[in-house]
Order: C-alpha cells, then sequence, then structure tokens
C-alpha cells in the first residue's frame, strides 16, 4: 500500500476507503484546541495539576490524532498519517480518564467517605495503573499495526492488542461507574448533597448548585468517553476490512463527537467548581 497514490490506486484499496472529511477534521481539530487551551488557562490559573495536565496532554493527543487524518485526506494511502493518527486517537481518551479518577477521590471526601465503597486514595491507586496498563496495550498495539500495515504484513496480532487495551478500559472504566453510581446512591440515601434541611449538608462547603453544576457534565464525559471505547473495541473487532471501519459518519460521532462532548464538559466540571 506504500506505494500506492491517488493516481496509481483507487481510494477504495486504502484502509479507509474514503478521503477523511476536511470540514469534520478540521472542526473537530479546533474545537480539542480552544478545549486544551483552556484546561491549560485553567492550569496556569488554578493549579490543580492532577486533572488539568492529563487533560492538556490528551487534548494535544487529539489535535495529533486528527491532523494525521488531515494528512489522509490529501493522501489517503500516507502510512505516516495513519500511524500518527491511529496512535494519537487510541491512547488519548486514556488521559482523559485519568483526570476523572484523580478527581474523584475530591469527591468522596468532600461528600463523605461513609458513603464510599473505596477509600478515598484507593480509586486513584487501582484505576490509575488499570488507565496505564489500558495505556501501554493500546499504543503498542497501535505502533505494531501501524508498522505492520507499512511492511505489508498482516497487521491482526497487532490489532489484538489494541482489542484488548481497550476492552481492558472498557471493563475497568465499568466498573468505576458502577462504584461511582453507589456512591451517589448512598449519598442520596443520606441526603447529605440533596436536602438543605439535613445537619450534615451545612458541613459541604458549596451550595447545591455548584454541586449540579459539576455534576451534569462530570456523568456526561464519562458516559461519552464509556460510549467511545465501547465503539472502538466494536470497530476494531471487525478487522481493517470491516465495514464499521469504513464508515467515516460513525467515527465522527461516535469518536469525535463523544469525546470533544467529553472535553469540553471536563472543562466545566473542573474539580475547582467544589474546590477540591
Amino acid at each position: 500500500m506504500d506505494k500506492c497514490t491517488l493516481e496509481t490506486c483507487p481510494v477504495e484499496t486504502s484502509i479507509y476507503g474514503y478521503r477523511p472529511s476536511i470540514p469534520a477534521n478540521v472542526a473537530l481539530l479546533l474545537l480539542f484546541s480552544l478545549s486544551g487551551a483552556i484546561h491549560l488557562s485553567q492550569l496556569i490559573l488554578w493549579r490543580n495539576r492532577l486533572f488539568s495536565i492529563p487533560m492538556v496532554i490528551g487534548c494535544i493527543c487529539e489535535i495529533l490524532g486528527y491532523s494525521g487524518r488531515l494528512m489522509l485526506q490529501s493522501d489517503p494511502f500516507n502510512m505516516d498519517g495513519f500511524m500518527l493518527q491511529i496512535c494519537a486517537l487510541t491512547i488519548a481518551p486514556a488521559f482523559f480518564t485519568a483526570s476523572i479518577y484523580f478527581c474523584i477521590s475530591g469527591i468522596v471526601r468532600l461528600f463523605g467517605q461513609e458513603s464510599s465503597r473505596l477509600r478515598p486514595a484507593l480509586y486513584a491507586w487501582i484505576f490509575i495503573p488499570c488507565d496505564l496498563i489500558s495505556l501501554i496495550l493500546q499504543g503498542t498495539g497501535g505502533a505494531l499495526a501501524s508498522v505492520a500495515t507499512d511492511n505489508g504484513h498482516d497487521p491482526t496480532p497487532a490489532t489484538n492488542v489494541m482489542i484488548a487495551g481497550l476492552a481492558f478500559q472498557v471493563f475497568s472504566l465499568l466498573m468505576f461507574i458502577v462504584l461511582l453510581v453507589e456512591f451517589v446512591w448512598r449519598v442520596r440515601r443520606r441526603q447529605s448533597m440533596w436536602s438543605k434541611d439535613d445537619s450534615s449538608f451545612s458541613s459541604i462547603p458549596v451550595s447545591t448548585h455548584r454541586v449540579y453544576l459539576f455534576a451534569v457534565p462530570f456523568s456526561i464525559a464519562i458516559l461519552c468517553i464509556f460510549t467511545r471505547c465501547v465503539y472502538r473495541v466494536a470497530e476494531l473487532s471487525s478487522g481493517w476490512d470491516g465495514e464499521l471501519i469504513k464508515e467515516e459518519g460513525t467515527f465522527v460521532a461516535l469518536e469525535g463527537v463523544m469525546i470533544v462532548v467529553a472535553v469540553w464538559a471536563l472543562n466545566v466540571a473542573h474539580p475547582k467548581l467544589l474546590g477540591i
């Protein structure tokens, strides 16, 4: 495939079978750039390093990934563009989930450790290593798949490594969601978060308005990232010749839009909003 050009080979014989849309990919690149700039500003202003630094790194990966897709628009057989976008877009969400995992410890401390199945520090100790494992598997698999494709070899074994990393990310994120839902249910049952008449509510140094302003976008971000990860497992499971991987509209909706909504939601749901 590295010998193909648009003059010698039809675009349908490229990996994706299409030339990525300029408007869609430029729009996503600009949205990630702007969100990343806001996260960087929040880092400088509020110095919440554990939350903001992974967010900035993730946005940079997204910017690189969509730059790679624009390279494929010019030349769908460009292996540099393919390698850049497959690696960068695959690993980027792992940085966003890392920010979420760092954030939850402060949330548990704020609303009551007695409502959590795990101690606050354990969330980071358990789920950050899970994130690292999925990151290593996805990054390694993506790099190996790119090299295999470039050399004309079967990329299936490398793709399976990527799928393993994504599947592990889905599993760990699902376990996190289960624990988070249980925590919220226990907090609601205690009414420390929702009832102004409850004596324990007054000990929480944030208003109900701020709680909702944080909780809604925070939940949206988690669900968007989870949806994206499930999609990528399904996409890669069908193989490089599968129909799903050749549908740009589905990719833009379930990869691009889901993650851009997540990063913007986390611009709003910054831990500073709750004073953590």
